[in-house]
C-alpha cells in the first residue's frame, strides 16, 4: 500500500501485529469507519467484554425490551477512547438518527433509536454492540502502519458478523494469504 495522500483506510481491517503485544490492541482487529487528513476512527471487533451483555446496556439506559429479544448478546470493547460511549456496527439495512454509512453493506450508528428498535426486535438483523472506540490524530495511523504495528487488509462482512470473536484475528490474517503463526516481532518492510 502506498503511503501518500491517497491512502484511504475506510472499510479496511487494521490487524495488530506482535509489535503491539503490550497494548490495548493486543491481537486486535480494528474495523476502520472513518479516515481523512484529520485522522482515523475505528472499532475493535474482536475484544468481548466478558462481564457485559446487551441486557446490561438496555438496563443501564432504562430501555424496556420485548420478551423474545436476544439479551445475552456479547458487548465488545471498541477501543480505549470513551468506553462509556456506545456504537452499533451493523449491516446497512436502513438508516437511523445518527448513522454513518461506511460502505455499501456496513454502517455504524451511535443514536439511541437503534437500541430502542433492537429492544423490540426491529433493529438490524446483523449487529454488534460496541462500547468505546479507537482513534488516531492526523498522520498517526499511517506512521503506526509504517512501523509495522498494523497489517492492512480490505474488510470482510463475514469476519465482522459471521466469525466467532476468538477467530477473527486469525481469519483476518489468513485473508492476507498466510497463517498467524508466520508473524514474528520485528517484521521487515515489504
Amino acid at each position: 500500500m502506498k503511503e501518500d495522500d491517497t491512502l484511504n483506510l475506510v472499510n479496511t481491517f487494521l490487524i495488530a501485529t506482535p509489535e503491539l503485544d503490550n497494548s490495548h490492541f493486543y491481537r486486535s482487529v480494528v474495523y476502520v469507519c472513518t479516515h481523512s487528513k484529520e485522522g482515523a476512527m475505528g472499532l475493535v471487533i474482536n475484544h468481548p467484554l466478558l462481564d457485559m451483555t446487551l441486557a446490561d446496556v438496555f438496563s443501564e439506559m432504562h430501555i424496556s425490551t420485548d420478551d423474545n429479544v436476544q439479551l445475552a448478546s456479547t458487548v465488545l470493547l471498541g477501543g480505549p477512547l470513551q468506553p462509556d460511549r456506545g456504537f452499533v456496527l451493523h449491516k446497512l439495512e436502513q438508516s437511523w438518527q445518527s448513522t454513518l454509512k461506511v460502505c455499501d453493506t456496513v454502517a455504524v450508528t451511535s443514536s439511541q433509536d437503534i437500541l430502542q428498535a433492537m429492544a423490540h426486535n426491529q433493529g438490524p438483523n446483523e449487529a454488534l454492540m460496541i462500547l468505546g472506540y479507537s482513534g488516531w490524530a492526523s498522520g498517526t495511523v499511517e506512521k503506526e502502519i509504517a512501523k509495522n504495528n498494523w497489517l492492512v487488509v480490505p474488510a470482510q462482512d463475514d469476519i465482522i458478523f459471521g466469525t466467532p470473536f476468538s477467530e477473527r484475528w486469525g481469519r483476518a490474517i489468513k485473508s492476507l494469504g498466510f497463517h498467524s503463526d508466520n508473524l514474528s516481532e520485528g517484521m521487515g518492510h515489504a
